[in-house]
């Protein structure tokens, strides 16, 4: 029987790669819309997320809360060592929010919304790659607690995931779009999935040249035997998948380029839990170091158990409701 604290460490994993998959195509519009012509190529940018963006970030909700329920010592330590970034990330999604809305409501400072909805975009997306860069670098951790100062989130390795989640949503957001719309605005989508897909790849493999010299564990679990026959299956699947990807951009395919965007994502996840497993903290805690008690996880086992299914059906209902292409009417 799998030891309840693994299923907790399943759930929330999930609901982070569900958060990034949904939003992350959404944050990656607004990171290219400053490129769309304004008038009909942003307003059909903005009307393929309009039915769904903000049920995209329930999963954020389901993460954070889950590792606070689940996790309560990890939350403890990564919430203090991270805060800057945390507060960025949330005040720029409730700004990309109202200027979402407001750009349909104000049209005579409709160039001032637009702006406001990239910057919250771009705040975000960073923020999101930081905070995992802090984590991955690891966090300095004494007597329970985080020990370390205010500006340890801040460094090169920390800036280099923030850009590489960026380019990863950049390209999430592009083939969106070249699957949703039509016209002018699908061929300049075109371009820029494969200007994201460039970006995304050279920064990905950056950030894997880095990592494993961050910590030493990470140099062990990628390249000492056996483990590195196993690992190097990752980095194999990326070259192929992207291979595909770049082959399906120039034939022009319309819903393939996004499963496989999110294909690379997947990989990216699945890296980062040969890197980190076990430990939910690097080199400090690990998932039964930082797990609530076991009565616990049971009595919130229950209401996820009950309540996840419903946000999935409803989630795909609304996708199913709001599939094929859009235009400049949409939504709004």
């Amino acid at each position: 029987m799998m030891d309840l604290t693994v299923i907790w460490a399943i759930i929330i994993a999930f609901a982070v790669f569900a958060y990034v998959v949904m939003d992350g195509f959404d944050l990656g519009i607004g990171i290219l819309f400053p490129s769309f012509k304004p008038g009909t190529e942003r307003d059909q940018a903005m009307n393929s997320i309009a039915p769904v963006w903000d049920g995209n970030e329930t999963w954020l909700v389901l993460g954070g809360g889950g590792l606070l329920a689940a996790f309560p010592l990890a939350y403890a330590v990564i919430l203090p060592a991270t805060y800057p970034l945390i507060i960025a990330m949330l005040l720029a999604l409730v700004f990309r929010g109202v200027a979402f809305e407001f750009r349909w409501r104000d049209p005579a400072h409709r160039p001032f919304w637009d702006m406001a909805f990239f910057g919250g975009s771009l705040v975000a997306a960073m923020a999101q790659g930081m905070t995992l860069g802090a984590l991955l670098q690891g966090i300095e951790v004494v007597d329970r607690a985080y020990a370390g100062s205010w500006w340890d989130w801040l460094t090169p390795y920390t800036l280099l995931a923030g850009l590489g989640v960026t380019a990863g949503y950049a390209l999430l957001g592009a083939c969106w779009l070249v699957w949703k719309i039509r016209g002018s605005g699908q061929d300049h989508a075109y371009r820029l999935a494969i200007g994201a897909a460039v970006a995304t790849l050279v920064l990905l493999v950056a950030i894997s040249l880095y990592t494993p010299f961050v910590e030493a564990q990470y140099f062990r679990r990628w390249f000492t035997m056996p483990n590195i026959l196993f690992a190097s299956q990752v980095p194999l699947l990326t070259a192929i998948i992207s291979f595909l990807l770049f082959r399906g951009l120039l034939k022009r395919q319309e819903a393939m380029p996004f499963l496989l965007s999110l294909a690379i994502f997947l990989l990216g996840m699945i890296g980062l839990a040969i890197s980190m497993w076990p430990y939910v903290v690097p080199d400090s805690l690990t998932i039964w170091d930082a797990a609530a008690p076991h009565r616990s996880q049971v009595f919130m086992l229950i209401g996820v158990g009950l309540t996840m299914p419903l946000i999935l059906a409803y989630t795909g209902w609304a996708y199913w409701v709001f599939r094929g292409k859009v235009d400049e009417a949409g939504y709004h």
